[in-house]
């Protein structure tokens, strides 16, 4: 699986290229600033794309903005975001364009190797791999004046917000220590109060409901 890496931090983008080595994947490019984010993405056609938000030149919202151009060049393209801050606007965006596996993690809440490994390789397949406080921040800034989502009680908003870190009606269950088949009702009467069709598809499902909220803007 080919990777192209974007972390303008030396020490941490030398870590994270030798520990996705250590898990096989191959490094296509490791790059520090966002006019080499661009022509690694356009010229290297990448498996999955890891990238921090602030980057030079500017420092502000390069990364997001590179990957979200190049996923008008090529459609679907994953990108795993790593970063310390939760640019909304371009978040939003990057996860309502329904095409491809998107994730976005917290750098200081990326507590061990697996759990990052996984979410890598749960995006470059298409899926999503979404840190609770990203998604808490997404969900509560259109809570207040959208009435399909008030519309929620507070199980099914929980239900809600696992399903977009990525998880499957199995693993809400296990979480929530309740059967499968409870998750599968509120899973629907979550779609149903969203005005959306329900599908087995996990990724398909969760890029909806957050197209959805991303809505009204």
């Amino acid at each position: 699986m080919r990777v192209v890496l974007a972390e303008d931090l030396f020490l941490l983008r030398d870590g994270l290229v030798r520990l996705l080595e250590a898990y096989d994947f191959e490094i296509a490019a490791a790059v520090e600033s966002g006019p080499e984010l661009s022509r690694a993405l356009a010229e290297l056609d990448p498996d999955v794309a890891v990238v921090d938000v602030r980057l030079p030149p500017t420092h502000t919202d390069e990364g997001l903005q590179c990957a979200l151009a190049a996923r008008r060049d090529r459609p679907g393209l994953p990108v795993l975001v790593l970063s310390q801050h939760v640019e909304q606007l371009y978040a939003r965006e990057l996860l309502a364009d329904g095409s491809g596996g998107v994730g976005y993690l917290l750098k200081d809440r990326v507590f061990d190797a697996d759990q990052f490994v996984d979410a890598v390789r749960r995006v470059a397949a298409g899926g999503t791999a979404m840190d609770p406080q990203v998604i808490q921040q997404l969900l509560s800034r259109r809570a207040a004046g959208d009435q399909p989502l008030a519309r929620l009680t507070p199980r099914e908003r929980e239900v809600l917000e696992l399903m977009a870190q990525g998880r499957t009606n199995a693993a809400i269950a296990e979480r929530l220590v309740v059967t499968e088949r409870a998750i599968a009702k509120h899973t629907a009467n979550i779609f149903a109060k969203l005005g959306l069709e329900v599908s087995d598809d996990d990724n398909r499902r969760v890029l909806a409901v957050l197209a959805y909220l991303d809505h009204g803007r």
